[in-house]
């Protein structure tokens, strides 16, 4: 759990294996330094930090104040679950070009919160849309 390694092992039919000490709360991402991620229990106000390279892929989606689901192994943070999707908006994608949208055409969008997704070529700058975090794609705009 602390360091993230797969181990193989085989179990005979009838083995008990036990469970992992694991316990998820509800926390609130303050800050980034460079090394670590700080985040807040909004019910305790106790403050833990999460290496920054134990969660490099969620990183990118990390706003200040936005709620996620610290994992503690034995009273350890190890990992983060964020939410399903996330609102931002986009600071920066080219204008969309008129011509060959019978495939479906995308472009890439620069969010407010550093990550790049693909966009249909009708979304501008400056709109926010929803993103699934899970898989990193366009859902919608949202309605302001």
């Amino acid at each position: 759990m602390l360091t993230g390694a797969v181990i193989e092992r085989t179990f005979r039919t009838g083995e008990k294996v036990k469970a992992a000490d694991v316990d998820e709360r509800t926390m609130q991402f303050m800050y980034e330094d460079g090394e670590f991620h700080h985040f807040m229990n909004t019910e305790t106000y106790e403050q833990v930090q999460i290496p920054s390279d134990s969660i490099a892929d969620e990183a990118k989606y990390l706003t200040d104040g936005l709620e996620v689901t610290v994992l503690f192994y034995k009273d350890r943070p190890v990992s983060i679950t964020l939410p399903n999707f996330i609102e931002s908006e986009i600071v920066y994608c080219e204008p969309g070009v008129r011509g060959n949208t019978a495939q479906g055409a995308t472009k890439p969008a620069e969010l407010a919160c550093g990550a790049t997704v693909q966009v249909p070529l009708f979304v501008e700058q400056g709109e926010v849309i929803r993103v699934d975090t899970r898989t990193g794609q366009y859902v919608s705009r949202v309605q302001k």
